[in-house]
């Protein structure tokens, strides 16, 4: 079917996370016009325990790995066998994924080109299910006579081949091929129609699991491009491959520019929680400093539903009561002042860090009460939500690369919506927006910003004032 020299590589493994399992047995065959010129087959040492699951289902254990050479030991013997021949190997992504990885660490420069099995059946059989190897093999009546161990996989794997051409015209097998040759390297199933149907514009781009199950959600000035680089990194990051293996259908929204792709993420991903985005999906629990005047000292507050106005008042505002009581004892630490008037230490009388010289004296009265609660509160200050500088509501324009022109309406640092012109803004006249944390964060940004000279900054009267 090919002319070109092929080599039939199956992998076993201490799981399937490529940057933190390990290979535990490699075998190819070279198979050169039809013929199998070459075998390669070790047992690898993966310097780490085996499963109970793992060796359950490969036979693999720790005894069998104990005298084996590490991957290291054989990275440049097995670089050179392999030499520039074509790869050929079911899932190929994973394979492969932890192949490069393994060759990374041992410090060897390794890449080649390869072709997936699992990818190819689906486009050679798509009217069936199941594409996996034990059903392949069923499915085309071949017999092993063992499962899980790399040189019988690999074996199988070329008896598969062997009977696809049989099965198959050999103009059909061709196309396949060189199809597959000029794709980028995707999942075995997702539909290559669909990311070419990506654009190339700024965007959100969101990824489904099974049943329509959130994935990821993200942003980029490039869709596609940002889109094809998580399969391409696959094989270097854990989440990477979880994401590789679990996603079944890419949707996107088009923004205008950075700014509308920034907002949309934020937005999207509180409100669908996709199980693999951590740093955005946290909506609520916030808590903050708050020093009414006619009180001696901070108070911590719930501040998961402020309005704007609201959360200017707040001196910080943080995802943990921890976080909150660390950021208060670091301001007590750099201004001198006393963790038993703050409230965040027990007791009477002299504080423990005023013997050790840290703390002023205004618990033992060396230092006068008014004045030590004016240099905290000046201190606490500083974490301010900064105050909200326009006499009505922004509306902030930007122009994309494509010159398309998004209009997003800002009320004291919450994005109420967005529209294609600021006639569109219109319609949200209405709209009451909650305080969010990483939205004031992309905001300041942006409006403080090197760009903020390509922005548009248009106030709008609110419905009150209009």
């Amino acid at each position: 079917m090919m002319d070109e020299p092929l080599i039939f590589l199956d992998l076993e493994t201490t799981g399937i996370r490529t940057t933190r399992d390990r290979i535990t047995e490699i075998a190819a065959l070279r198979v050169e016009h039809g013929e199998v010129t070459s075998r390669w087959h070790r047992l690898i040492n993966p310097k780490v325990r085996i499963p109970a699951p793992i060796s359950a289902l490969t036979g693999i254990d720790d005894a069998m790995v104990e005298d084996a050479p590490t991957f290291t030991e054989v990275a440049e013997e097995l670089r050179e066998w392999l030499g520039p021949a074509l790869l050929v190997a079911h899932n190929a992504r994973f394979d492969y994924g932890f192949l490069r990885n393994a060759f990374r660490l041992a410090g060897v420069e390794f890449s080649a080109e390869v072709i997936c099995t699992l990818r190819l059946s689906r486009r050679l059989a798509p009217q069936e299910r199941e594409h996996n190897l034990a059903a392949l093999l069923e499915r085309h009546g071949i017999v092993t006579a063992t499962r899980h161990r790399a040189m019988a996989d690999a074996e199988a794997l070329l008896a598969l081949w062997r009977q696809w051409q049989v099965a198959y015209p050999p103009t059909r097998l061709a196309d396949e091929l060189q199809r597959q040759r000029r794709l980028p390297s995707l999942p075995a199933h997702l539909d290559p129609g669909m990311i070419q149907a990506l654009p190339a514009t700024p965007g959100v781009y969101l990824m489904h699991g099974e049943n329509d199950l959130p994935l990821y959600i993200g942003k980029s000035v490039n869709i596609r491009s940002r889109v094809m680089s998580h399969f391409q990194a696959d094989h270097r990051d854990d989440r990477e491959m979880r994401l590789a293996q679990q996603v079944r259908h890419i949707d996107w929204r088009e923004t205008a520019g950075d700014l509308g792709a920034q907002l949309l993420e934020a937005r999207l991903i509180k409100k669908r929680q996709p199980i693999l985005n951590r740093r955005l999906r946290r909506s609520g629990r916030l808590v903050g400093w708050s020093w009414p005047m006619t009180a001696s000292r901070p108070e911590l507050c719930q501040a998961d539903t402020l309005t704007g106005q609201e959360a200017e008042s707040m001196m910080g505002l943080f995802r943990s009561t921890r976080d909150a009581r660390q950021a208060l004892h670091q301001i007590a630490a750099d201004q001198g002042l006393c963790l038993r008037l703050l409230g965040l230490e027990k007791g009477r009388g002299a504080c423990f860090a005023s013997q050790l010289g840290r703390c002023r004296g205004a618990c033992r009265g060396d230092e006068p009460l008014a004045e030590h609660t004016a240099r905290a509160r000046d201190a606490l200050a500083r974490l301010q939500i900064h105050h909200w500088p326009w006499e009505g509501r922004l509306a902030i324009g930007e122009r994309g690369p494509t010159g398309a022109q998004g209009w997003h309406l800002v009320d004291h640092w919450c994005h109420l919506g967005s529209a294609d012109s600021l006639a569109g803004l219109t319609a949200l006249a209405e709209e009451k927006g909650r305080f969010d944390v990483d939205t004031y964060r992309i905001l300041r940004r942006f409006l403080d910003g090197e760009g903020a000279d390509r922005l548009t900054l248009v106030t709008l009267p609110r419905q009150a004032d209009a």
